[in-house]
């Protein structure tokens, strides 16, 4: 069973004396002494670490395409699929900014392998 509080609707354990998210007390009658607060802030974003990011999806994404024009017959488009490790692992966090990160990424893979097996395929 929880303790719902009733001024932000916060789930917290049938323990808690006062609410884990706001600091209501979640007893009647009960006056904190003090109530610390802390609020959990994402943490910021390295823009050289997205950089080089972008830089390997398309390098592992785009070689095939490059080598397959350079050189006809040759089976290094398979190796493309390399390019899509870093867009399902940034895909898969909880920060909003590497998801959209990694979604961008994804569509950038996508677009390269398919032009990767076009050139192999043709």
């Amino acid at each position: 069973m929880t303790r719902i509080c009733n001024n932000c609707n916060f789930e917290n354990q049938d323990d808690y004396d006062f609410c884990a998210k706001c600091g209501t007390p979640l007893v009647e009658g009960l006056k904190p002494a003090r109530v610390y607060v802390y609020r959990s802030e994402l943490p910021k974003v390295n823009r050289k670490v997205i950089i080089a990011a972008y830089i390997v999806t398309i390098f592992l994404s785009w070689s095939g395409f490059v080598v397959g024009l350079i050189s006809k017959n040759t089976i290094f488009a398979t190796f493309t699929f390399f390019g899509f490790f870093m867009p399902f692992y940034l895909v898969q966090s909880k920060h909003p900014t590497l998801k959209r990160h990694g979604l961008i990424m994804m569509a950038i893979s996508f677009v390269g392998v398919a032009l990767s097996f076009y050139v192999l395929l043709n």
